[in-house]
């Protein structure tokens, strides 16, 4: 690979590590053509993107990068390969799904929304991660339940607050 090819390699690296929120490494060496396979296929399925990466080149596109990758270019050994998705615990679920057949891939890291994670045993939290939908859902469920339970306690006291209000009006006059 010349030197331009490299750079232009490392300019692409850059760009989609800056597009992405949600970045995912993982480690498939061992997996076989079948394996890999499936695993693309798992990946398509669920709108993640899975690229093989050059580590010396992800390193020097971390490095470039505006955003602050801290120990995650420590992880950067042996196989790797990037997962990005728009949401942020697609890619686990995917590894984990994969896992139940095989004893691959292993998650090496991910950057979520600038907080890094290292190491396998991170897999089970990255999954509970809710996604910027869910958590939307969660705060118009809690902000809709104080307003229906006034509205219920209008509806079920209707008859004796409309007594009120004419006993009140009928005094004034």
């Amino acid at each position: 690979m010349t030197r331009e090819e490299k750079s232009a390699v490392i300019d692409q690296l850059t760009a989609q590590l800056e597009e992405n929120n949600n970045i995912y490494f993982a480690d498939i060496s061992g997996l076989n053509a079948l394996s890999t396979s499936n695993l693309r296929r798992a990946c398509f399925k669920s709108n993640v993107k899975l690229e093989v990466v050059k580590n010396t080149l992800l390193a020097k596109a971390m490095e470039q990068s505006t955003k602050d990758f801290g120990d995650l270019a420590s992880i950067l050994k042996g196989n790797t390969s990037m997962m990005t998705a728009d949401t942020s615990n697609v890619p686990a679920k995917v590894i984990k799904d994969f896992r139940k057949n095989s004893d691959k891939p292993i998650l090496k890291g991910a950057f979520i929304f600038e907080a890094i994670y290292i190491g396998d045993n991170q897999l089970d939290d990255l999954t509970k991660i809710k996604s910027k939908e869910e958590l939307l859902g969660d705060i118009i469920s809690l902000l809709q339940s104080p307003a229906k339970n006034v509205i219920s306690a209008l509806q079920s006291s209707g008859g004796k607050l409309a007594g009120i209000v004419k006993t009140l009006s009928e005094r004034e006059a």
